[in-house]
């Protein structure tokens, strides 16, 4: 099974949704690169389940516990293992599912695969894998901030509702995580709808990267964006991946695209802060769009084990809209995409930039 992601800054995770723990590996982070438990912590207050209304209300301390690779507050160079345990999985309420594949999810598919499965909420199937993501998501941060390398990210649609300003400031001050106010409070009328109906809604994560310096990425195989692009379908839920003007382009002329640059800034950034596969200094800037969640109360038909089908409601506890959750997830894969492209560039000529 690929549980890893990067070359040189490498990200491997473990665990199932219902079992003993999740975790993650990093391997990779330089050595003397402060790390505060206490800034790890904070991504992950941010992606855990029972923030509000509006997710999941599986109650999730998700405490991280760094066991190796760190010595009074700095990284030593070697591999950093972070440790979440698990500790209200509720498994009793997938009894039911054990010999049923339940419709958008990956239990079929999974079980073809493998020849076996964990049916407990998805194992590593399930959303809660990417406790891992953000933890090492916080390390990527961490070294990233000493080149003066910032990130941010936000929910930027919910169903038919856009956000139309990108005040980064403000995902935190909602539910939403919604970077405009005012679509914010539209959003979440979405979301709890939806989730009286007991079905869920889409959406789109915006993700911006501030302060890449031009140079980073390849030209061919390893381009910048497409490094980017399989971080971010690598996230439950994902189901396509937009760079800068991204679709949009396809209705408008070169002459209206072209990225006008005159050897201090750029004049748009239609190229998403990429061209040819490598940074060209400008912002960086990812929209990924995500399914509605797979898990709903709604009756719905699914195929069983033994053959045929049956009626089920999925019980137990699950997000009505995933977008709020996904944004740390997203910004960590963005994270840990932009460090391995640092130390790759480091590598290749001597220096960061």
């Amino acid at each position: 099974m690929s549980s890893s992601f990067g070359q040189l800054f490498r990200v491997t995770t473990f665990g199932e949704s219902h079992g003993p723990a999740v975790g993650v590996v990093v391997d990779g982070m330089p050595p003397g690169i402060g790390v505060d438990p206490a800034e790890i912590q904070r991504e992950l207050d941010r992606r855990r389940p029972g923030q509000s209304a509006l997710t999941t209300q599986r109650q999730e301390a998700d405490r991280v516990e760094v066991l190796s690779g760190v010595f009074e507050g700095v990284s030593l160079g070697t591999p950093i293992a972070m440790l979440v345990r698990n500790t209200d999985a509720r498994s009793e309420d997938y009894e039911k599912l054990r010999e049923v594949f339940r419709p958008g999810h990956a239990d079929y598919a999974y079980q073809q695969k493998y020849g076996v499965r964990d049916h407990r909420g998805g194992g590593r199937s399930s959303g809660r894998e990417t406790v891992g993501r953000v933890a090492a998501g916080a390390l990527a941060r961490a070294a990233l901030a000493g080149v003066g390398v910032r990130i941010a990210g936000g929910t930027v649609q919910v169903g038919e509702e856009r956000a139309a300003r990108r005040d980064w400031d403000e995902t935190e001050r909602n539910p939403v995580r919604c970077p405009d106010a005012g679509a914010a409070v539209r959003m979440a009328e979405v979301i709890a709808a939806v989730r009286d109906r007991k079905d869920s809604i889409g959406g789109v994560v915006e993700v911006v990267a501030q302060g890449v310096p031009p140079g980073w990425g390849d030209p061919t195989m390893a381009k910048l964006d497409a490094l980017l692009g399989a971080a971010m379908l690598s996230i439950p839920a994902t189901k396509g991946v937009e760079i800068g003007g991204g679709f949009a382009m396809c209705a408008k002329h070169g002459s209206e695209t072209n990225d006008v640059f005159d050897g201090e800034k750029y004049s748009s950034n239609f190229s998403g802060g990429i061209a040819g596969g490598i940074s060209n200094g400008a912002e960086i800037v990812v929209r990924i769009a995500v399914r509605p969640a797979t898990s709903i109360g709604k009756p719905q038909t699914a195929a069983t084990a033994a053959g045929g089908t049956t009626t089920i409601e999925i019980g137990g506890r699950h997000d009505p809209c995933i977008c709020p959750r996904v944004v740390p997830v997203a910004e960590a894969m963005a994270a840990i995409t932009l460090a391995d492209a640092w130390l790759r560039q480091r590598a290749l000529r001597g220096r960061d930039r």
